[in-house]
């Protein structure tokens, strides 16, 4: 029989194995792990994703969808914040300037918390850039906050029944073709968005107050990369 002692030190040297797996990025796809006040965090730099697929558990959708889906795929990159590859929309395959693109995963419930990522804006004509989904119910319902370098603006949008309204609104000047961080803080019916580190858009909405998934967004030809999704749900 194994004492007290001994099964407690078993247990911590197992505990400490898998936080010691899950930081290395040995596992692919959907990470997840308890965090402290009850937290549960996601993070994906998507170097343990095979080139030219997607992580485990995430899928492409459109809303108001005309034509084929783009094409979102893991694909390298030397200009990568962390490791050589990221996540993109690399083949819109669509002529339509009214539909968002969209990738995401309802394996990750989030109605409170912080989520971030890295962006890097590409090419596009009529849109460029993009940003970070949340509270996500499916492909026609969802928050959305998106930088968009072409219009000079960040905005926060909720979409309804594939209907998209203007939450708010900020004058920001960025460069395309260049890596930027968005972050969100949702609390309540309270939202807090960021870019850069910089605080640009605050305040309430309750459209959404149940949790949902999280993912990113595009809208119309926004050709755009993403690295480092990182997710903290107070849920």
């Amino acid at each position: 029989m194994i004492s007290g002692k001994l099964f407690r030190k078993v247990v911590f040297l197992e505990m400490v194995l898998v936080c010691v797996f899950f930081f290395s990025g040995a596992v692919s796809g959907i990470c997840q792990q308890k965090l402290a006040h009850g937290k549960k965090g996601l993070f994906l730099d998507f170097e343990n994703v095979p080139a030219g697929a997607l992580p485990e558990g995430w899928k492409v959708e459109a809303t108001r969808k005309y034509g084929p889906l783009a094409t979102w795929e893991v694909v390298k990159d030397n200009t990568a914040p962390s490791g050589e590859k990221v996540l993109a929309l690399t083949k819109i395959n669509h002529g339509s300037g009214s539909t968002f693109n969209l990738c995401w995963t309802n394996d990750v419930s989030f109605q409170d918390g912080t989520i971030e990522v890295m962006l890097k804006p590409v090419s596009g004509r009529i849109d460029q850039g993009g940003g970070i989904m949340w509270r996500v119910k499916d492909r026609n319902n969802y928050y959305v906050a998106r930088f968009n370098p072409l219009e000079d603006n960040f905005r926060v949008y909720y979409v309804a029944n594939g209907h998209r309204m203007m939450v708010n609104s900020a004058r920001v000047s960025l460069p395309a073709g260049k890596w930027h961080s968005m972050k969100i803080v949702q609390k309540g019916d309270r939202y807090q968005c960021y870019l850069n580190g910089k605080k640009y858009l605050e305040g309430t909405d309750d459209h959404f107050q149940k949790a949902g998934g999280v993912g990113l967004w595009t809208k119309a030809d926004a050709v755009t990369s993403f690295d480092n999704f990182k997710v903290e749900a107070e849920n």
